[in-house]
């Protein structure tokens, strides 16, 4: 499914990317179009630059090129201002405030859309954002508990209510459905399926299983380099790709 951009500032465009560290070129020359209303896949064997081209997008990784979102390069700016311009990414590894409730993470997460006034005055409900999000992300019954309590796919799902809560209109997720249950998946999926409509998703993963059943887009990197670009479709039947990467993972995958 190709859906056209209805606001310039929520897609993605990156032309002749390259990242480095030292003589090691991790990325090579990548050019992706990453559009609203798409969930889009980056998928390819372990080292092929797929982390990394979020690092570089979100000023965690050197980055070369061009990575435009609302008219500005994103590449070569600090994570704060990168983040400021609607851009926000999720880690493998969830980035949740464990000590504090599941309230108090979405309600930080929200700080800089609020007046410095609204920020110091003692609040007497959930700011409406923070509502939003938490029911968005099916956490609305939890807000009071401990985000140290939750299973690891609620605490995938509150760092993407996080993202919600800070309007981030690109989102950038680093294997977020890893070492979680069937069921965990399946809503994990309907998730971004859900708040796709009106953002960027771009996902990095391995679960060809979850790539097949939400992709609407997929681009294969191999050592640094775009291999395919497609539909899930177009992809699955593209021999190099079939040779590189899916012949690698697990049975039947191609």
């Amino acid at each position: 499914m190709t859906t056209t951009p209805t606001r310039t500032d929520d897609y993605l465009e990156v032309r002749g990317l390259r990242v480095a560290f030292g003589d090691f070129v991790a990325v090579d020359g990548v050019d992706l179009t990453l559009l609203q209303g798409q969930v889009h896949f980056l998928v390819g064997p372990n080292g092929a630059g797929k982390t990394t081209i979020i690092d570089a997008l979100t000023g965690l990784a050197p980055g070369q090129g061009v990575a435009t979102h609302g008219g500005v390069n994103l590449l070569g700016k600090p994570s704060h201002r990168i983040a400021a311009l609607g851009v926000g990414r999720t880690f493998q590894t969830a980035t949740v405030f464990e000590e504090l409730s599941v309230l108090q993470n979405l309600d930080i997460a929200g700080v800089r859309h609020r007046s410095r006034w609204s920020q110091l005055r003692a609040r007497r409900e959930v700011p409406a954002e923070v509502s939003a999000a938490a029911e968005t992300i099916g956490l609305t019954h939890l807000l009071d508990h401990p985000a140290g309590v939750l299973s690891h796919g609620q605490k995938q799902w509150l760092e993407i209510g996080m993202l919600l809560v800070q309007d981030a209109s690109v989102m950038l997720l680093d294997e977020p459905v890893a070492g979680m249950s069937a069921e965990e998946r399946e809503e994990t999926g309907e998730l971004l399926r859900r708040i796709g409509h009106e953002r960027t998703i771009v996902v990095v993963e391995h679960d060809m299983d979850f790539v097949r059943r939400f992709a609407d887009g997929v681009t294969v990197l191999h050592a640094g380099r775009v291999l395919a670009s497609g539909s899930m479709d177009m992809i699955r039947a593209n021999p190099e790709v079939q040779r590189v990467y899916l012949g690698q993972t697990t049975e039947g995958a191609a």
